[in-house]
This record gives C-alpha cells, structure tokens and sequence, in this order.
C-alpha cells in the first residue's frame, strides 16, 4: 500500500498538468512514481527530467542496450520493485532474458559496477575500478555513476513510499 496517494490529474494544478503534458509530449509515460512525486514538481524535476536528460547522454556514450542492463542491475541489487519491474518489462519487450543473455565483456562490467556502488558505495573495490578506467574514459564513468545515483535514488524514493509499479496509463 502506497504511503502517498498519486496525485489526480483532473483535479491538479495547472503547474502539474503542464508538467505532465511536457513530460507526455517528450514521449515519456506517466507512472505511479510520477505522481507521486508530482506532488512537488521541483522533485518530480530533479529526480524524473534530469533523469532522462542523463539516459540520452549516457546511451550517447555507453549504448542503450548497456545503460539498461546498468541500471536493471543496480535495481536488482537494492530490491527496487518499480525500477526492476520496469527494466525486467523492457529487456523483455528486446527479447532479452537476462538470466540467460550473453552478454558482452564490456556489458558485464557495467553490471558488476552497478551492483557495487548500489550495495556499498563507500566500499567499490579498486580493482573494479581500475578496470572501469581501462574501459571508459573519464567523462564516461562520469555520466555511468551519476546515472547510477539517480537509480539509486529512485530505487530509495520508490521503496521508502512503497510506490506500487503498476503504470497508470502510458503516453
């Protein structure tokens, strides 16, 4: 059960609904995590917008098909039922099952990076690391971890409101 209610967009704010026909008309879907955090759109913009601005980026530099398996990974890792439900529903509509994918060397690092820094951030092991800088330049590792913050926040705001991840319509 959620501990906030999502909000009602017949009865929001003209603020929210402008938000949301921003956000609809960029071709993205309106989820329970989204309005829930609607209920202060300063939130929904530096958890949700920022977030897409970085997954173009970081499909730019990494590939798409990498950046989901990173950040289906790091929800995974803490459990996230919204964020794992969702990512466990693209990689399916791909073909992929990622219990059974082959996946690349480079695809395998990300995973195993995303894992660390969602189950102990002060503890990545240098080793990983390292071989991280052998494989991504600077400002790479710079977009992947900043991504992964975002899901990690995400994962945090969805567990801790126990948001259900059920979509309530799709755009």
């Amino acid at each position: 059960m959620p501990r906030i209610n999502v909000i009602d967009l017949e009865n929001a704010s003209p603020e929210v609904k402008k938000t949301i026909e921003a956000h609809v008309a960029k071709g993205h879907r309106v989820t329970n995590e989204k309005l829930t955090l609607l209920h202060n759109v300063p939130s929904f913009l530096a958890l949700e917008e920022s977030s897409y601005t970085l997954a173009e980026e970081l499909e730019r530099l990494i590939g798409r098909r990498a950046s989901n398996f990173f950040e289906y990974a790091i929800s995974v890792q803490n459990e996230c039922l919204v964020c794992t439900a969702y990512f466990s529903k693209l990689l399916r509509a791909n073909g992929i099952d990622y219990e059974t994918f082959e996946f690349t060397d480079r695809e395998k690092l990300l995973i195993e990076y995303g894992q660390a820094i969602a189950k102990e951030p002060k503890a990545v092991p240098d080793e990983l690391y390292e071989r991280m800088q052998k494989e991504f330049t600077d400002e790479e590792i710079v977009a992947i971890t900043t991504m992964g913050v975002i899901m990690i926040a995400n994962n945090y705001f969805n567990d801790i409101l126990q948001v259900t991840p059920e979509a309530i319509f799709d755009a």
